[in-house]
């Protein structure tokens, strides 16, 4: 006679990721499948900003409130004048951060480009999506 677990094991890492319980779950749940809706309909090959249009439109229909291209003022140091500005696509529910690109592969430049995102603008959690590839891909980033 074979005895199993009562629990199930886990055989990958991304399965435990997948059951953690994530900060802004629901939050990102949401973006993620709209992306992927988006990414659906219309496929790779399209500048950013038009990903940038029918995502502004998922998010509505999906009932999340959202503010685009926020401008945020950099500050170096002590200097009391910003040294510049940058815009993130959106910020969602005023608590996650979403970049996307339409580029054929994610890099690092452009991980760190949304964890300098999330420090500026005080938030926590980042979505990186990219519609550039034949799939959808993206990556959650917590601070």
């Amino acid at each position: 006679m074979i005895l199993k677990s009562a629990r199930p094991r886990l055989k990958k890492y991304s399965e435990l990721l997948i059951m953690a319980d994530l900060k802004f779950k629901d939050i990102t749940e949401k973006i993620i499948g709209a992306s992927f809706e988006v990414h659906k309909f219309l496929g790779n090959g399209f500048q950013e900003v038009i990903y940038q249009r029918a995502l502004a439109w998922e998010l509505t229909q999906a009932g999340l409130s959202f503010a685009r291209e926020i401008e945020q003022e950099i500050f170096y140091k002590e200097l009391p004048e910003p040294i510049g500005t940058r815009r993130a696509d959106f910020v969602v529910e005023g608590k996650v951060l979403v970049e996307l690109k339409a580029v054929f592969e994610l890099e690092d430049v452009h991980l760190a480009q949304v964890l300098n995102y999330l420090k500026a603008y005080k938030l926590e959690v980042g979505l990186l999506i990219n519609f550039g590839s034949r799939s959808l891909t993206f990556k959650r980033l917590v601070l």
